[in-house]
């Protein structure tokens, strides 16, 4: 089988010891040498590009619009090509904080991944991450959805995967990720991207946040509980995925020399279907 890999992970800026903790994601991407990475507060300021540099060269790089003042926001990097970018704002309702322009979007890469994968959409979705946003967070899933499927539909010749992924900021059993789960559907709209995760551990719980981690009991969590917020999914055709799950860990636990981000990261192996 074509196998390639996919990570995902919020670095956690330049908080809490960031010398040591850019040894050990350097030490840890090395390791992986993944082909498509989305993450989640990287820093780019003043010339200083915290993607970069913790991924190492080899990548093209796509900066999501709406980062803050102190050069806090997301990104997307690809081995591959990049033939075209597209954002669409989440800013559903007024609770959406439009001061941080990043959280409450969608950026979605056209990778031009070779032969037998093909041409995909890479998408990172960042919705919401208050407490009290899940109906948000359902209409930010719901909107990016619908854009990714208008996308689809505009294409002669559509990618032939779409492979969703990021800090969703809410757990497998809530209504937003059910509902890109394929479980349940919203607004008159379903979908299905099969989680990479649940594919391969249904029973394990996957923690990506979770006080185990001495970097979230250093944050502004109050009484944090563990939780599953950080995925990677593959969209389902008529049959299921179109891409088969061959692996899938975590990533940045602090193994050694300590946890890399207060969130632990997700990487998969992704399989082109044999046949």
């Amino acid at each position: 089988m074509d196998v390639f890999r996919v990570a995902t992970l919020n670095l956690f800026g330049r908080h809490a010891g960031w010398p040591r903790r850019r040894d050990v994601l350097r030490a840890e991407f090395l390791r992986l040498s993944p082909d498509l990475v989305a993450l989640q507060e990287t820093v780019e300021i003043d010339g200083y590009d915290q993607a970069a540099d913790v991924l190492g060269e080899g990548y093209h790089h796509v900066r999501q619009p709406g980062a803050t003042a102190d050069g806090c926001g997301a990104g997307l990097a690809s081995r591959w090509p990049i033939d075209a970018t597209y954002h669409v704002d989440l800013h559903v309702t007024d609770r959406v904080d439009p001061a941080v322009g990043w959280i409450g979007a969608v950026t979605v890469i056209e990778v031009a991944a070779p032969e037998p994968i093909g041409p995909l959409f890479f998408v990172h979705h960042k919705p919401s991450w208050e407490f009290g946003l899940e109906r948000e967070r359902e209409l930010q899933a719901v909107t990016a959805a619908r854009a990714i499927e208008d996308l689809a539909a505009e294409r002669a010749e559509a990618p032939r995967h779409v492979i969703l992924v990021g800090d969703f900021d809410a757990t497998p059993d809530s209504a937003s990720v059910r509902f890109w789960t394929g479980r349940q559907s919203l607004d008159g709209t379903s979908v299905c991207y099969r989680d990479a995760w649940e594919s391969l551990h249904p029973v394990d719980p996957g923690y990506t946040f979770t006080p185990r981690n001495r970097l979230v009991l250093a944050g502004d969590m109050a009484q944090p509980l563990p939780r599953r917020i950080d995925y990677i999914m593959v969209r389902c055709g008529r049959h299921g995925p179109t891409l088969t799950v061959a692996a899938c860990s975590l990533f940045a636990l602090g193994d050694s020399g300590g946890p890399g981000s207060d969130h632990y990261g997700v990487v998969a192996e992704l399989a082109v279907r044999e046949g």
